[in-house]
């Protein structure tokens, strides 16, 4: 990191990745492949490191999360996954979340756009064109939580009760839904300088604060006091202006509910989301259904302060699909693509971006678009990366 907080990158980096459970035997070496010829063709090449997690984490070591994957994520700065098995019965609760907080990764960036030819379930897939980011450290995902009838939830139903006066049923599970200004500052500001860069027109609150008002309203609250504190010189707040911003980036706001109906019947209108972790899951999944569904969506858990950033397919693991060599990799080369924007190698993940793109309008794709569309050449998971790469 420079003292600007820019990353400093080598030609030859050193970049760890997880394999993935599952399908990541065949998604990883198909992008992989891709990464590679597009780092190649601009001078660059990148040292692939492997680390554990997930079964292969715990086939080998017994742990899921081995120390040595997170200390080499952390003095890396940067890495990129596939899927993770969620274990059953006992360990983390999830591997993805637990290496977000461990990491301090606070931003979830998924942007969600159509590539044509791909099939899709709505009339006009072109009009979404949008980046999420989702807070990744609190919210009812932080994890505290009770079980219902153990003496810790016994206790805190007490508490609750003594304490406010509130009457909660002594057979419910109870769950904490932190919401901090801090955390909601970095995430909306690092929204709004990713809205800047990009020249974006519209950043949008997301939040249920008409209903839990001193937790998701407090975050629609604090969203607009940044804009006026730190933003005044190229975002205005809606109440500011009136609707209308001139030449600057406009801040609004929108109920969660109502914005899961608008992405679909006014998607024009959605440009950079910014919002809590329970919605942005919801709102992710919801978009990316529209443009191809989440076979083809990227993903990265970053923190704009230390540079820090893992990138990941967003899907499962299918592993009923596991060593066929069928799905589609797409996921984790469009991450593979955050990635390169991330450090600094534009011209790489363009390239990417280009190829895939034209493989996919030669009607070139895996299974689960041949069978959507009309004419295709269904190829297996290799010969879709091969066709991206002669494309380069």
């Amino acid at each position: 990191m420079t003292a600007n907080g820019k990353l400093q990158v080598p030609d030859e980096p050193i970049i760890p990745y997880i394999e993935g459970d599952g399908t990541g035997v065949d998604i990883w070496p198909a992008a992989q492949l891709v990464f590679d010829a597009a780092a190649k063709k601009h001078g660059k090449s990148v040292t692939w490191l492997e680390v554990l997690a997930g079964e292969k984490a715990f086939n080998e070591t017994g742990n899921w999360l081995p120390e040595e994957t997170v200390t080499s994520f952390r003095s890396h700065l940067i890495g990129i996954k596939g899927p993770l098995t969620t274990p059953i019965g006992g360990g983390f609760r999830s591997l993805n979340v637990a290496l977000r907080q461990i990491l301090d990764l606070y931003v979830c960036l998924r942007p969600v756009r159509w590539f044509k030819g791909v099939p899709s379930p709505v009339l006009h897939p072109e009009l979404v064109d949008m980046a999420i980011f989702r807070e990744n450290t609190e919210d009812i995902y932080s994890g505290m939580e009770v079980e219902s009838g153990t003496p810790a939830a016994k206790r805190l139903i007490e508490f609750l009760h003594d304490e406010f006066g509130w009457e909660i049923r002594e057979d419910a599970g109870i769950g904490v839904k932190p919401i901090s200004k801090f955390g909601s500052d970095r995430l909306i500001r690092a929204a709004l300088n990713y809205a800047v860069a990009k020249d974006r027109k519209s950043v949008t609150l997301v939040h249920k604060g008409n209903i839990m008002k001193y937790t998701e309203g407090a975050f629609m609250k604090w969203g607009y006091q940044l804009v006026r504190d730190e933003f005044s010189d190229v975002a205005v707040g809606w109440d500011d202006c009136g609707g209308k911003p001139g030449d600057k980036i406009l801040v609004k706001d929108a109920i969660t509910d109502i914005t899961l109906q608008q992405v679909l019947t006014r998607p024009a209108e959605f440009d950079v989301i910014a919002t809590m972790n329970l919605n942005g899951d919801y709102l992710s999944d919801a978009l990316a259904a529209q443009v191809g569904g989440i076979g083809i969506a990227p993903g990265g858990n970053i923190n704009y302060v230390t540079g820090h950033g893992v990138f990941e397919a967003t899907h499962g693991t299918a592993p009923k699909y596991a060593g066929q060599d069928k799905v589609n990799p797409g996921s984790v080369i469009l991450s593979g693509v955050m990635m390169f924007e991330h450090l600094g190698w534009q011209a790489v993940a363009d390239d990417i971006v280009t190829a895939l793109e034209a493989t996919i309008a030669d009607k070139i794709v895996t299974y689960d678009f041949a069978r959507l569309m009309q004419g295709a050449t269904e190829v297996k998971c290799s010969e879709f990366a091969s066709a991206i790469v002669d494309r380069m």
